[in-house]
Formats: C-alpha cells, sequence, structure tokens
C-alpha cells in the first residue's frame, strides 16, 4: 500500500532525537533537518531514558502530528514505531546507530542529506512488524547467542562496531546452546541451537544478512534457526552473513511463517531489535500484516 498525495497536510513534525544512539554527534542531523522549518513547523525532541520515545511520539499521535522522524538506531526506531502501528502517522528514519538493520532493509541511505531527501519525496509504504510476549519488533526479535550479545551491550557504556564485535567474541567463550522447541505451521524444529532469528527484516545491521529473503511487507516472517556452532564453523557461517549466502550454510534451517511457539527450557532473555528483554520460557510470536506506514526512497 502507497500513500504519496498530500501526506504532508499537516504543519506540525515532530523530530525525536536518541543523543546517545551510535557514535557520532547529532547536531549536524538537527541542522540540517531544521531547514524543513521552510515547509512545515518542526520540534524537536530528546530522549533521557528508555522508553522516553514511546512517550514522546504518543502525544504526537494526541496531537494530531502525522509524521515523526525517528534520529537514532533500531532500538529508537522501535521505540517510536511502538506509537505508530494502528494509526495514519508515518514515521521517518534518519539512521544514526550502530547497526541500523531496519533502515538499510527499507533502503534509506546512510548519508544525512540523502536520508533527508527521502523524507522529502513523500513517498509511504505500509510494512509489518511482529509482537513476541507482547514485545513488539520491526527488524528482527530472538533468542539464543544474540540475545546474549544484545544484554551484555547493556551494561557496555561505550557504543561502536569495534565494542560491539568485543562482546560477541566475550560471549562466544562462554556460550552454551540451549535445547528448543520451534512450532509453526510452515513445520518444526526440535534440537539445541546457537540462534533463533524472528526475521521481519532481511538482517540485524551493518549488511549482517541472516534472512536475505525476507520481505517485510508480505505479512510473513522468516525464523533462522542456526545449529551449535564450534570455532571452525565461525568463519564460513560470518562469511555467509556478510555476503548474503547464509541460505547456503549447511548449520541453517529456515521456517516462513505469520506465527511461531518458542518451547526453551529455562526464562531468560530475548532481543528485540537489538534490545534485550527478560522473558519466561514459552515466546509466543505473530506478525501484523502493513502494521506500520514508513517513509522510503
Amino acid at each position: 500500500m502507497v500513500m504519496e498525495n498530500n501526506y504532508f497536510s499537516a504543519d506540525e513534525i515532530f523530530v525525536i532525537v536518541n543523543p546517545i544512539s551510535g557514535t557520532g554527534s547529532k547536531k549536524k542531523i538537527v541542522n540540517l533537518l531544521s531547514d524543513l522549518n521552510e515547509e512545515y513547523s518542526v520540534r524537536f525532541f530528546y530522549t533521557r531514558y528508555s522508553r522516553h520515545a514511546t512517550q514522546i511520539a504518543s502525544e504526537a499521535v494526541k496531537r494530531g502530528v502525522r509524521f515523526i522522524i525517528a534520529v537514532g538506531g533500531d532500538g529508537t526506531i522501535n521505540e517510536v514505531a511502538q506509537a505508530l502501528v494502528g494509526t495514519d502517522v508515518a514515521l521517518g528514519i534518519i539512521p544514526s546507530g550502530s547497526g541500523n538493520g531496519l533502515a538499510r532493509h527499507l533502503r534509506i541511505p546512510m548519508g544525512v542529506d540523502k536520508a533527508i531527501g527521502v523524507l522529502r519525496q513523500k513517498k509511504v509504504i505500509a510494512i509489518d512488524y511482529g509482537i513476541a510476549n507482547d514485545n513488539l519488533f520491526f527488524c528482527t526479535c530472538g533468542v539464543g547467542y544474540d540475545a546474549l550479545v544484545s544484554e551484555k551491550a547493556l551494561s557496555t557504556k561505550k557504543r561502536g562496531i569495534m565494542m560491539y564485535a568485543k562482546n560477541m567474541f566475550d560471549t562466544f567463550l562462554r556460550f552454551e546452546p540451549e535445547q528448543y522447541n520451534v512450532i509453526t505451521t510452515d513445520g518444526s524444529f526440535r534440537g539445541k541451537a546457537f540462534t533463533i532469528t524472528c526475521a521481519n527484516a532481511s538482517q540485524y545491521g551493518n549488511n549482517a544478512y541472516i534472512a536475505p529473503n525476507a520481505d517485510i511487507s508480505d505479512g510473513m516472517m522468516n525464523i533462522a534457526i542456526l545449529n551449535p556452532l564450534s570455532f571452525t564453523d565461525v568463519p564460513r557461517t560470518a562469511f555467509d552473513i556478510f555476503t548474503k549466502r547464509i541460505n547456503n550454510n549447511p548449520n541453517l534451517h529456515e521456517l516462513i511463517c505469520s506465527e511461531a511457539l518458542i518451547e526453551r527450557e529455562n526464562e531468560g532473555v530475548m532481543h528485540l531489535d537489538g534490545n534485550a528483554v527478560y522473558t519466561g520460557k514459552n515466546i509466543n510470536i505473530r506478525l501484523i500484516h502493513r502494521g506500520l506506514n514508513v517513509l522510503v526512497p
């Protein structure tokens, strides 16, 4: 579904900035976005704590704002989008996080000038989103190794790809695969897994593709299940993920469905768009078809 004609009828635009996302200053981004004041009344808000972006976006929806720009990474986008699902409000994205998985999947440019150019094009599409035990996700969610890496990042003040790589290595050294049972309409999986990723979008971020064929508007999610990996498996698996060849990896199982149940041995952490949350042994996941409006190239 594409809606373009006169979409920007509202005079007011909210820009929600996460000042600590990624590694760079947001001052240049704010200055460039200020140029939109020539056409609209632009209001800037800076997040100060967890879920603050959701609160700001909710107030914007109540005010009748039709266009909200998120300046940050996948976590910031997740918080803003939570307030926009099921409404007519469109989400604009200026990617400035560490991975920017959703923006990359939607082919939104990483450069600020070009990303703002996307906003000016006024093209809106409706994309799917997922719900995992009442938690919303828009890019990926999952359990296993990736979730533990996200959990470790919560206690790490430094950001950036090098720190993320260190977290991945440290987590791998101590990681013990868990037993899972995954039940879907497309089949099932039972056994130990390195990671189970429910992919609405094709990648985690930084062009690391865990589900290269995922379509963000088809009403289905691609569940990528990786068998336990040894040290010798890691180089090929990493190469396959970053070259969009993971579907050819012998350690990968993929299930395509709109609903799934993941059963595991213990309660624990789950990641949603890179953020870690704690939940029970059973995780019910379903996809909502075209429930969020997003500005795209």
